[in-house]
């Protein structure tokens, strides 16, 4: 069971979680002070301080723990990253089963300025009314009439059914099915 805290345990709790706060922020200062004073330095003192390989010439089975640490800065990690996705082949060969790995964007093949008849929050709006103009406008004399289809089909008196002639099955055969399975049945005496 668990019982409600008093004041003095939350209070404890609370100063411990309080210095373990700042030991944190001391420890994330120092990280970015070391990280400023390392940004000024080239990467080539960086490499020598840390006695570390040039990240652009290791080879395939080295050990690149040490570009890890966090007095590292992040372009060296960075660089030491990519050098080891490319010897390793099972890193380097993705076997296409990536779901996006492909750009569905098809931004090559987006014309800049489209003309469209689809407009924002209306539709097809102007396209639509074009057509029913069109619909309205009165037909010159010189162009032939095209009638229009009807819309009620001709109904024709439907001749007396046929009758359906029906088949008569033999009886099927008797197939034997095997017994069905027999339960267990269990009985405790209390």
């Amino acid at each position: 069971m668990t019982q409600a805290r008093d004041f003095w345990s939350r209070r404890k709790a609370a100063v411990q979680a309080e210095a373990e706060a700042e030991v944190i922020a001391a420890e994330e200062q120092a990280i970015a002070a070391q990280q400023a004073e390392l940004g000024e330095k080239s990467d080539a003192e960086i490499l020598a301080e840390f006695n570390l390989p040039d990240p652009d010439q290791l080879q395939a089975g080295e050990d690149v723990s040490g570009f890890m640490a966090k007095a590292i800065p992040d372009r060296l990690r960075r660089r030491a990253l990519r050098r080891l996705w490319r010897l390793n082949p099972v890193l380097a060969n993705v076997d296409g089963l990536v779901d996006y790995g492909e750009d569905y964007t098809d931004a090559a093949c987006v014309i800049e300025n489209i003309p469209t008849a689809y407009q924002v929050g209306k539709g097809m709006l102007a396209h639509i009314e074009a057509l029913a103009a069109e619909a309205e406008e009165p037909r010159s004399e010189d162009e032939p009439e095209v009638p229009e289809p009807d819309l009620e089909p001709d109904l024709e008196e439907d001749p007396a059914p046929q009758p359906v002639l029906v088949a008569e099955a033999d009886e099927p055969e008797k197939v034997e099915l095997p017994p069905a399975p027999r339960r267990m049945k269990f009985e405790f005496e209390g």
